[in-house]
């Protein structure tokens, strides 16, 4: 497994990451989840993600206990901050007073004395940026997070948000959007504005929520244990990737299958195979209900793809690829 440096930054990701939202704490059992994060180890990858908010904050505590004795320093350890953990008031959004003590419950569940990267999760339109950038300037100072990143951000927000981060010292160096050979939402606004700032893409849903993994037929039921199909994924799948549940769609992904196959690979390793080949992105997030599936999804890092067979993927694809910026988000 190859390292990435983030961004402009000194920290060193690994191309693959190991996410568990939806998984941990819910679609999958304890000693699965414990599973899957050794096989992830195991191949060298060494960049974990999460958030409070994941499973009703069941992940972090799932992912702590799954790492608990891995020599910290050799692992980088990433959650995030925005959503409702709780029904309070403050319970949610990136005010002071809930970063400061989500941050706190973070590093309890997740067993560690500090965050590498900690992301807010969202834009919060009722907090200022001053009184958010200064919560994660304590944050640093305190030692209890490295780096700071943002998650579906815009490019505007990104650049104000940038700008106070180098005026207050914070090191923000990460931004965790969408991104897939389906949804390319972030090629004309968010990365140039990155790029401007030195901020790097860890990105999610490599595989446009199991789209392009090859699972779902065109005109066929969906199949059993499939994200679609269960009740901890099927809200989140209907809400982000029922738009490509189509037969246009579908018959166009089965038609990547032949190309993966002239390159060696399966489809999901083509898939996070062709995210990896944009330089501004530093990692792809990886989910995982069995530990077969990191297994196999690994062999997607690593891999150079022709020019031409990128060619291929974009003229199969065409117009089925969603490039708005406006839906960053």
């Amino acid at each position: 497994m190859n390292g990435r440096k983030l961004g402009a930054s000194g920290l060193t990701v690994s191309e693959i990451a190991l996410g568990n939202w939806i998984t941990h704490g819910a679609q999958v059992n304890n000693e699965t989840a414990n599973a899957c994060v050794h096989a992830a180890l195991d191949a060298g990858i060494t960049t974990f993600d999460t958030a409070d908010v994941y499973s009703e904050t069941r992940a972090e505590t799932v992912l702590g206990q799954a790492l608990k004795g891995i020599r910290r320093e050799s692992i980088e350890l990433c959650t995030k901050v925005y959503h409702p953990t709780g029904t309070g008031h403050n319970d949610r959004g990136l005010s002071r007073k809930h970063m400061m003590e989500a941050c706190h419950a973070s590093l309890k569940r997740l067993q560690t004395d500090y965050i590498d990267v900690y992301y807010a999760h969202r834009f919060d339109p009722t907090v200022s940026l001053d009184e958010t950038f200064l919560a994660f300037s304590d944050l640093v100072r305190q030692g209890k997070v490295l780096y700071v990143g943002v998650s579906e951000w815009t490019a505007d927000q990104i650049t104000k948000g940038a700008a106070l981060a180098q005026e207050l010292r914070v090191p923000l160096v990460s931004s965790q959007p969408q991104y897939s050979m389906l949804w390319r939402v972030i090629e004309d606004e968010v990365i140039p504005a990155c790029q401007r700032e030195g901020i790097g893409q860890v990105v999610w849903s490599p595989l446009a929520q199991g789209i392009l993994s090859g699972k779902y037929a065109p005109d066929k039921p969906l199949p059993l244990g499939s994200r679609a199909s269960t009740s901890a994924g099927a809200p989140f799948f209907e809400r982000l990737a029922g738009q490509w549940l189509r037969t246009d769609v579908l018959l166009a992904v089965s038609k990547l299958s032949s190309v993966a196959l002239e390159v060696g690979l399966t489809l999901p390793q083509l898939a996070i195979a062709w995210v990896l080949q944009n330089p501004h992105v530093s990692a792809a997030i990886i989910g995982a209900s069995k530990p077969e599936q990191v297994q196999e999804n690994v062999k997607g890092a690593g891999v150079r793809l022709e020019l031409e067979v990128m060619k291929q993927i974009d003229t199969i694809l065409d117009s089925l690829v969603e490039r708005d910026p406006a839906k960053t988000g």
